[in-house]
């Protein structure tokens, strides 16, 4: 194992010495192939690289080889495997603080969840439309975050319900959880929507943003 995992790490991309909740860990698999692991829990040897896409589709079979001090493969796109990894560990932490209790979905039960105060963050589906994400601004008076790190599909999904293209987290730890999940990420795409208050323009959505439902 790697020992205490509060000590600071050196990403094998970069070389640059981070904390390791800034950082990656990847482990060498039996076949010789890196592999994520997001929990920090399997055992033997640790590479570590900055969590960013674009550091990690740089890393290459030659930097974990010397860092596991043997040959070492690696999949095709790597990035993007973890990319769906921590998305999928998002949208379960979602589900988690779904069934706990802490989640309103709908424009209107969100509104409300935000002017009284019970909403530590709004999240948008990637195609919500711009008013719909505006009037939720004002209510809120740039006071709590707004993320829109999932498809309208992936959180019908997680959720349960369908057309979900707004939804609130509630106080609580699971939504502190999300909430954290969420933002790592988006930061882990380099997008501008990481942790943005509900004050700043999300303009993250990308492709048909302005696409979202008639009920904002």
């Amino acid at each position: 194992m790697d020992g205490d995992v509060d000590l600071e790490r050196s990403c094998i991309v970069t070389r640059e010495t981070r904390d390791p909740s800034e950082l990656i860990r990847f482990v060498r698999a039996p076949d010789g192939t890196a592999t994520p692991d997001l929990k920090r829990k399997l055992p033997g040897r640790g590479a570590w690289i900055s969590a960013r896409a674009e550091i990690i589709s740089r890393a290459t079979p030659k930097a974990f080889s010397r860092a596991f001090r043997a040959e070492t493969k690696i999949p095709d796109d790597l990035a993007g495997l973890v990319e769906r990894l921590l998305r999928q560990d998002a949208l379960q932490s979602l589900s988690l603080a779904n069934k706990a209790g802490r989640v309103v979905t709908g424009f209107d039960q969100a509104l409300e969840a935000v002017q009284k105060n019970r909403a530590v963050a709004v999240l948008h589906a990637r195609e919500a439309a711009e008013n719909g994400r505006r009037k939720l601004q004002g209510a809120s008076r740039g006071a709590i975050e707004a993320l829109a790190p999932f498809e309208s599909g992936e959180m019908d999904l997680a959720l349960g319900r369908i057309h979900v293209i707004h939804a609130a987290l509630t106080v609580g730890a699971v939504s502190d959880a999300c909430l954290s999940r969420c933002r790592f990420l988006l930061a882990f795409r380099g997008e501008s929507g990481d942790g943005a208050r509900i004050g700043e323009a999300v303009t993250e959505a990308g492709p048909g943003a302005q696409a979202g439902s008639k009920a904002e």
